[in-house]
């Protein structure tokens, strides 16, 4: 049996205006299409829900249990559709986020304690993985990537300039092995490398030169999908790394790592958020976006 949803609506507003005409004015509709769809309810539930007089209508045993049963249910979908009305467009709720762990390291971690400061009621998930998230079909509301190519159906916003790469190794490495001179050099290094998540590839040794970017086919005796893990693993001097220059500035200030090639990296695109086209209003997105761009 289907929900006779309008029929209910209908009895639940006799209900609670004590008569027809009331509840007529109450959904806006006329006073015959209540005594309409009243009878056509109670015909196919087999029961009279109300007695009428000529001064008022009152509820009938079967008519007190369904407005007992049914005005709860009313009430949930009366929220339900306020919450659908207003969801993303208050500075509070949930913002499910899809996070590769370098935004993480680059930009999340140092600007979003001063976020929620300032939003306390908007609620951050973070889903922390570099493979790239299909983040329609996950129930993420945006996700980060490096570079603004992204789906037809999908909006990119730049957060950052693109993003300084080095080269870099242990002291005690460049001690025992030497220091490259030009990027062909590291073909004969021992290099730590990175593997993408979602793709499986490794990540290319970039550099620019007289003619454009290129890259170099290092090799090594290890590889990780972890970006950190090998940086780690280079400042025990295990081999050289490649990554992003404000990983490793600590490091480098502290003197347990030591950059090389410096006039031979290439940039790599800055960070962009990404979001379905239909989340462009949802405010605490909005708020995200502009609070990661300042």
């Amino acid at each position: 049996m289907r929900l006779p949803l309008a029929m209910l609506e209908i009895f639940n507003a006799i209900a609670q205006a004590g008569s027809m005409r009331a509840a007529a004015q109450t959904l806006g509709i006329k006073p015959s299409t209540v005594s309409h769809q009243l009878k056509n309810l109670e015909q196919q539930l087999g029961t009279t829900l109300f007695i009428r007089t000529t001064r008022a209508v009152n509820l009938t045993e079967a008519g007190r249990a369904l407005a007992r049963n049914t005005e709860p249910a009313f009430y949930l979908l009366g929220d339900g559709l306020h919450q659908a009305k207003t969801a993303g467009h208050t500075a509070t709720g949930a913002l499910k986020l899809a996070v590769p762990e370098f935004a993480l390291f680059l930009l999340l971690q140092k600007n979003l304690p001063d976020f929620q400061c300032e939003y306390p009621e908007i609620e951050i998930e973070l889903s922390v993985d570099d493979a790239i998230s299909d983040i329609l079909e996950t129930g993420f509301h945006a996700g980060f990537r490096l570079g603004g190519v992204v789906a037809q159906d999908m909006v990119a916003k730049p957060l950052t300039p693109p993003l300084e790469t080095a080269v870099v190794a242990s002291p005690k490495y460049l001690a025992t092995h030497g220091i490259p001179k030009t990027p062909s050099d590291l073909l004969a290094h021992n290099c730590l490398r990175y593997r993408f998540h979602s793709s499986g590839l490794i990540a290319p040794w970039s550099f620019h030169g007289a003619e454009g970017p290129y890259p170099v086919d290092v090799r090594g005796n290890l590889i990780a999908n972890s970006l950190p893990v090998t940086l780690e693993l280079a400042k025990q001097g295990r081999g050289m790394a490649f990554g992003f220059r404000d990983y490793v500035l600590e490091d480098l200030n502290s003197g347990d790592l030591v950059e090389v090639l410096q006039n031979h990296v290439a940039p790599v695109p800055g960070i962009h958020i990404y979001f379905p086209r239909e989340y462009r209003t949802m405010i605490p997105l909005r708020l995200l976006i502009e609070h990661l761009q300042a």
